[in-house]
């Protein structure tokens, strides 16, 4: 949502808009700030703000006095509390100085309260522009052309880190001021979910064209800017230039591994593989990991992170709807074994999540069934209006509404985190975060038998696992089966996979109770199973006699 609130008057056939809060210009001496500034607010009818005179008129003294008599870290706080006084207050264009931008808390100030934005212009137009004048303190002494080349190199990645960056040139100030507002009225916040726990938190930003802008969100959260970007050939081929593009922007140095596609990354051969290629690079517990893929990636990258150096940041750029939705968040990260999946890993919290609703449109409608399923999940399992909105919203969802798409994210980051802040490793006994695995039992059971070869993907087997978790709490007299009936209509309406006429080879009952008796969530000898007393009212049971499972599966067209 555009941070533009408030009604104003077109001037010269530019738009009106709608200002909420404060617009910084950042950006060299020279950009156009102050100029720009003043038609901004001319045309936006708000009022227009120059820092540098407001900390003169608050200091009685102009600023090469300030920093004569006081200095530069003098200057700053000064520049600091009078940037902070006016973006706090009611809405105005502020143009800052050159230098306004490169203290951190003054940046974080802005990113709280205000919008930024980077008039970013070549160096050669910003020498013509700056050349004979004075009062300047940074350019008083030296050759102007090495002083500006010193101070571009600096500023520019930290420039970078604004909310917009337009690109100004020679053109007229009316031009510049059109592209400014056109740029503003485009403009998309994400969508934030925080994700709250007992000793860490963290921001799931939601929205589009997220990866274009990528360093931006990752530079102000990363200790080190150095990254280490691990993904693989399909998300490379279409995506990683963006990706690095960005971080190049905001002067951050990566490296890239690359691990196979599929499934067959979560392994521990390829972790074992993976993890020495990255120590070889000369690591240090700084350097953050970039989990760029889909569940498979972010799991293994996860497991990476947690174990390289006895645990580095990590953070999570998820490409399919399943991982935004369901891996990214809530910090199980893993590999599988020859004994089941998901039997090796670490609790390990990402310090930030990007999930960039523009990537999915690259996805066939099969992936975005998958995420959607674990979407439709939180809704069966504690919230019928999440539920209601499914039914109202798939459809759109799985149409590839770009809206719709990322407020169903929004509404199930949101959901999960709440899961997660009050039971963050699974460790409540009774109706915790293990009520997040409603359908995974039989899901996982599939995935299994199927040799995670691809004929089911995870998503696909939640589908199923939902059916048949409603049908065998049906059976068991829990839920009612009114309940299960509107829950297949919506899966079908969809067509969505429901059950095991979904595939073309048959499955054993037998079969595939013994893979349930693999999974991780045994407890005591007893499988774990997430029952419903209807739609919205999930609860964890040990209770379930195998006769019971053995005989919803049959039902369901299992053989013996």
């Amino acid at each position: 949502m555009s941070p533009l609130q408030h009604t104003l008057s077109p001037i010269d056939g530019v738009n009106p808009l709608h200002i909420s809060k404060t617009i910084v210009l950042i950006g060299m001496m020279g950009a156009g700030k102050t100029t720009i500034g003043r038609r901004l607010a001319h045309v936006l009818n708000l009022p227009f703000v120059d820092a540098d005179a407001e900390i003169e008129r608050a200091a009685g003294c102009t600023i090469p006095e300030i920093f004569t008599k006081h200095g530069e870290s003098f200057f700053r706080k000064g520049e600091r509390r009078v940037i902070q006084r006016l973006i706090k207050g009611p809405p105005c264009i502020l143009a800052t100085g050159g230098g306004a931008w490169m203290d951190p808390q003054t940046r974080d100030l802005v990113r709280k309260y205000a919008l930024s934005i980077w008039l970013r212009v070549p160096i050669d137009v910003l020498i013509k522009r700056v050349s004979g004048r004075h009062g300047r303190p940074l350019l008083a002494q030296g050759d102007l052309h090495e002083t500006m080349t010193r101070l571009v190199a600096i500023r520019y990645p930290i420039y970078a880190e604004a909310d917009i960056i337009i690109d100004c040139g020679e053109e007229t100030v009316d031009q510049g001021v059109k592209h400014v507002h056109n740029a503003i009225a485009d403009y998309q916040a994400p969508l934030k979910v925080n994700v709250t726990l007992s000793q860490h938190t963290y921001d799931v930003l939601i929205g589009p064209d997220l990866i274009t802008r990528a360093g931006s969100f990752i530079a102000p959260r990363v200790r080190h800017k150095h990254v280490v970007i691990i993904t693989n050939e399909t998300v490379a081929a279409l995506h990683l230039s963006k990706l690095q593009k960005s971080l190049e922007e905001t002067g951050i140095r990566y490296d890239i591994l690359k691990v196979p596609d599929g499934e067959e990354s979560k392994s521990l051969a390829c972790y074992s593989d993976t993890i020495s290629r990255l120590l070889a690079l000369g690591i240090e517990r700084n350097t953050t990991i970039l989990a760029f893929g889909g569940g498979v990636t972010g799991d293994l990258s996860g497991f990476i992170a947690a174990t390289a150096l006895r645990g580095i940041p990590f953070i999570q750029i998820p490409t399919t709807l399943l991982a935004q939705v369901d891996s990214s968040v809530g910090g199980k990260t893993g590999i599988n074994s020859p004994s089941g999946k998901n039997l090796i890993g670490a609790f390990h919290q990402p310090v930030l999540v990007l999930a960039d609703n523009s990537i999915l449109s690259t996805l066939p409608r099969r992936q975005l069934v998958a995420g959607y399923a674990e979407i439709l999940k939180a809704g069966v399992i504690s919230s019928m209006e999440l539920f209601e909105w499914c039914e109202k919203n798939g459809q759109a969802m799985l149409n590839g509404d770009p809206s719709t798409l990322a407020e169903g994210v929004r509404r199930a980051c949101a959901y999960k985190a709440g899961v997660v802040a009050t039971d963050e490793r699974e460790q409540a006994s009774q109706n915790g975060r293990a009520l997040l695995n409603l359908g995974h039992t039989f899901g996982h059971a599939l995935e299994a038998e199927l040799g995670y070869d691809g004929r089911i993907l995870h998503g696909e087997g939640v589908s199923i696992g939902l059916h048949l978790a409603m049908a065998l709490s049906v059976q068991l007299g829990y839920a009612p089966a009114s309940d299960l009936a509107r829950l297949d209509s919506h899966l079908r309406e969809l067509k969505m996979p429901t059950s095991f006429d979904w595939f073309k080879e048959p499955f054993s009952a037998k079969t595939l109770i013994a893979h349930m008796q693999k999974d991780k969530k045994i407890h005591n000898g007893k499988i774990t199973f997430i029952l419903l007393q209807g739609i919205g009212k999930a609860f964890t049971s040990r209770d379930v006699s195998i006769e019971s499972v053995e005989k919803l599966l049959l039902n369901e067209g299992c053989l013996p």
